[in-house]
């Protein structure tokens, strides 16, 4: 491999490992699109055939099955393979090659065509005392079959630049490998919000599904009071608008509910026409609090982007160090050992061992343009670097402010769910006696209604909250559970 090679391989590298690098903080930052056209981490390896039943999933399963289908992770442990095998290609540049040759062969020649002719034969033999009469029986037109077998060596003695971009090709696996390992965790936290979306949108059904029935049951009694003469057409006529209001309600929620569920199946790698059902609740737990120097010691220990940015500043150290050493002289080894002979004749060994040294002489614009392209790489990757480690305590300081914050705003929503029902029991039972109208039930349904809304997207909040600081703590894929408090729900989930 040539310099020129050397250098070619170092480029490959250097633009493998940013775009895996770029590809992975691309899909970070995005908005959460709505196509796996845009985001990989919404798309999946179909792997799970259809099945006419329904299919079980538990925030673990769903989870293990994002892992293992998921789009972006199957593109990024590719990635991690195309560097390794980047790895193996320039280890083979420094190692011993040898190959085996075996050659047979039928060749004619005409070797009139080489100079040779009748009088030239006979002006030989006459030089040695033969008789010229022989120069008739020597042909011009030679057919031989020949057999040659020789294996070759080849060895790279001294390359130092090689070195350089060996070494750079093992960091370059390294990032790659974190490169891996982050997108897992954003996996299991992509995956872990849809979970909670859709289990957060089943509550919300069942919520609409009750307050529905409450409804039913007051518009029949308004019915029935407007026909004895009780009560007004008014109260009947509003019951019946609260009634249908919150049928659309429901099929909004159920609607809702029906999207998450597709939209988790493209994530895990089901069919979307695969009908599933969800088997864990809400999960709901305290989460013991943490001071922040002991989360960015945590972050910056076990962040894989960290520490994928780290390697990659190493790959470019070793990158640049191998352009500077493009200047220097190579030395290699090329020989080879074998026989070659006619068939049915004496076979003789042959053998060939050549040392070769390499100077550049002068090839300055290409080592400056070389190294200017490697310098400024670095540069990229430090700037990049200090920006990470400022951003990782940005990300830990607003997890912590998103968690204090929705933790206070369950317990509101809490208490404003127990007020309202209470509400609603009060203002139905004024109703039933016939001491009011349906106005205020109306009015406290609405508030209920409200308040249940309020309390399920403020513990979805909260759950969601926890996956975030888990993921920017680094640990999300193997700690999950634990932020999350799996084994306790919040009452009424399902």
């Amino acid at each position: 491999m040539s310099d020129k090679s050397q250098s070619r391989l170092a480029s490959r590298l250097a633009g493998l490992c940013l775009s895996a690098a770029v590809g992975v903080s691309c899909a970070s930052a995005q908005a959460n699109p709505n196509n796996s056209a845009q985001n990989a981490y919404l798309g999946s390896v179909q792997a799970v055939a259809v099945t006419p039943e329904v299919k079980h999933l538990s925030l673990d399963d769903a989870i293990k099955l994002g892992i293992e289908n998921n789009l972006a992770l199957r593109l990024a442990q590719l990635n991690e393979k195309t560097a390794e095998a980047e790895k193996l290609q320039a280890l083979n540049y420094l190692m011993p090659n040898i190959s085996l040759h075996g050659e047979h062969g039928i060749h004619q020649s005409n070797l009139a065509a080489s100079g040779f002719s009748t009088g030239l034969i006979t002006e030989f033999l006459t030089a040695f005392g033969l008789p010229a009469s022989d120069a008739t029986q020597f042909p011009l037109i030679v057919k031989v079959n020949s057999t040659v077998v020789q294996a070759n060596v080849s060895q790279q003695l001294f390359t130092w630049s090689g070195w350089d971009a060996w070494k750079a090709a093992k960091y370059n696996e390294r990032a790659a490998y974190y490169g891996a390992q982050s997108s897992r965790g954003l996996v299991v936290l992509n995956v872990g919000t849809a979970y909670l979306q859709a289990i957060a949108d089943s509550a919300q059904v069942d919520y609409a599904q009750a307050l529905l029935k409450t409804d039913e049951t007051l518009l029949f009694q308004a019915r029935e009071e407007h026909k004895a003469g009780t009560a007004a057409n008014l109260d009947e006529l509003r019951a019946r608008v609260q009634y249908q209001t919150q049928q659309l309600a429901l099929i909004n929620a159920q609607n809702a509910f029906e999207k998450d569920k597709i939209a988790l199946n493209r994530q895990i790698g089901l069919a979307p026409e695969q009908k599933i059902q969800l088997t864990d609740a809400t999960p709901y737990a305290d989460l013991e609090a943490m001071t922040i120097e002991d989360a960015r010691a945590q972050a910056f220990k076990n962040r894989q982007d960290f520490q994928q940015l780290r390697q990659q500043m190493l790959f470019a150290h070793h990158e640049e160090r191998a352009v500077k050493h493009e200047r220097y002289p190579s030395i290699s080894f090329n020989g080879n050992y074998g026989v070659t002979g006619v068939v049915g004749q004496v076979y003789h060994g042959t053998f060939a061992a050549t040392g070769t040294l390499s100077v550049p002489i002068f090839e300055e614009a290409k080592f400056r343009g070389d190294h200017d392209v490697a310098q400024a790489q670095q540069n990229e990757l430090e700037s990049q670097f200090h920006d990470l480690t400022n951003k990782i305590d940005q990300q830990l300081r607003d997890s912590m402010l998103d968690l204090k914050t929705a933790a206070e705003l369950v317990q509101v929503s809490r208490s404003n769910v127990d007020l309202a029902t209470k509400t609603l029991e009060q203002t139905t039972d004024r109703f039933q006696a016939g001491v009011d109208d349906n106005l205020p039930v109306v009015q406290a349904q609405s508030t209920l209604s409200q308040a249940q809304t309020q309390y399920v997207s403020s513990v979805l909040q909260f759950n969601q909250a926890k996956l975030g600081l888990a993921r920017n703590l680094g640990i999300i894929d193997t700690q999950y559970q634990n932020f999350l408090g799996a084994d306790k729900k919040y009452q009424g989930g399902k």
